[in-house]
């Protein structure tokens, strides 16, 4: 018979799943509402038009960008659902090592909310719209330590200097690189609205000081994978790492020269979601015991 702890922890698994693919998921509709001039198809938070919480007839053009802003803001009440099934199978299966995790993902989808209202109401300041995208990546890193975590307590690893080094380095270097699209993003021409704000830098040095961190980045990950001390489960990760990133990159490059069509950004959007969480993922195979065998 199946305790009730015993039902908890096997709820932890699913739950953890769907909740870190929903966080990445977050990113690609976030990037549709963009893509399609959406941003401000609900102009006001929390409702999404003065004196109403849905959108009316004649909002915006077309009706549409009101359905597609307010579709993704809908997203983050099943990322609520998803969290709070997560966090109470936490506490139940008696998992207190997951605790600040579950808590931090209920706490951070909050906080994403407050910060998408205050992006739509600075009427999509690229900085804010930054901060909104940055904070999703902390709580996908979250999200992967926690489903990473879900079968056994996690203990800190004794690793060889070299390899504990490479990963601080690897992991900092992935979240600049991070960092620096959101720049790009900030000085191109996807800003989610017409008579949105853009930052004062040319897209081609934005492109180029990415792109310059990216093959930095791509250097480190060889070096690293053939460094002395270097496990086995991390070489797999660093693998998966380069393959993801070698692709993301490709996107990267055709998109530029062929103008940031609408589709090929969806793709690189949906890619950096995947290539940070497998930069997270070689980082705690060197920084957490659970790695071995997750």
């Amino acid at each position: 018979m199946t305790t009730p702890r015993g039902l908890a922890a096997r709820i932890l698994g699913p739950s953890a799943g769907l909740l870190l693919f929903l966080q990445a998921a977050i990113i690609v509709t976030g990037g549709v509402v963009r893509l399609t001039g959406s941003g401000l198809g609900c102009p006001t938070w929390p409702e999404c038009t003065p004196g109403s919480y849905v959108p009316v007839a004649g909002q915006a053009e077309g009706h549409l960008h009101s359905w597609i802003e307010f579709s993704n803001r809908l997203i983050t009440f099943v990322l609520v659902i998803a969290a709070l099934v997560t966090l109470i199978a936490v506490l139940r299966a008696g998992r207190k090592d997951l605790r600040i995790l579950a808590v931090g993902q209920f706490a951070g989808i909050f906080g994403q909310g407050v910060l998408g209202g205050i992006t739509v109401l600075v009427h999509l300041n690229p900085i804010a719209v930054a901060s909104h995208y940055l904070l999703t990546t902390i709580l996908i890193a979250g999200a992967t330590s926690l489903y990473t975590r879900r079968n056994r307590p996690a203990q800190k690893k004794i690793s060889d200097l070299l390899p504990d080094i490479s990963s601080r380095a690897h992991v900092t270097l992935s979240a600049i690189v991070v960092v620096l699209g959101t720049v790009v993003t900030g000085a191109g021409p996807h800003a989610g609205d017409i008579y949105a704000p853009r930052l004062h830098i040319r897209i081609q040095t934005a492109a180029l000081i990415h792109g310059s961190a990216v093959a930095l980045l791509l250097l480190l990950t060889i070096v690293f994978y053939f460094s002395q001390g270097t496990s086995d489960s991390t070489k797999k990760f660093l693998r998966y790492f380069l393959a993801a990133s070698l692709a993301q990159g490709g996107i990267g490059v055709i998109q530029y020269y062929q103008g940031v069509p609408e589709l090929l950004v969806a793709l690189h959007l949906t890619g950096s979601a995947i290539v940070w969480i497998i930069a997270w993922r070689v980082w705690l195979s060197v920084q957490r015991e659970e790695m071995v065998t997750a």
